[in-house]
């Protein structure tokens, strides 16, 4: 599964609002919902989620992370000692056991 495609174009531009001027703000918002493929001869628009192969996908989906990140484990019960990623990988220490990881797994499925 690409991670890109599912970052949220409307939260991640509400997201980029708060870190840019409105001129290159602007420039986002023209670039991100415009994404046409094709696939077996037949055309499409992706209607959502950051575009594979973009350049702005990987940044974007990054400043979504961390802001996805900062918010699920602000708000969790138990919380992981340590907590890595690099892309769509993550390397977690979790000294709660398994029941408690459960109910974070179900936490931070439940934030988005």
């Amino acid at each position: 599964m690409d991670c890109y495609g599912a970052v949220p174009n409307v939260d991640s531009l509400e997201l980029l609002s708060h870190h840019f001027e409105d001129d290159i703000l602007a420039l986002f918002k023209h670039a991100l919902p415009f994404t046409y493929f094709c696939f077996d001869g037949q055309f499409y628009e992706q209607t959502d989620g950051m575009a594979m192969g973009s350049p702005l996908s990987p940044v974007i989906a990054n400043f979504f992370m961390e802001d996805f990140e900062k918010k699920a484990i602000e708000q969790a019960t138990h919380k992981p000692v340590c907590w890595f990623r690099y892309v769509d990988d993550t390397f977690v220490i979790w000294p709660h056991g398994q029941e408690k990881l459960t109910e974070f797994l179900s936490h931070l499925s439940g934030l988005h």
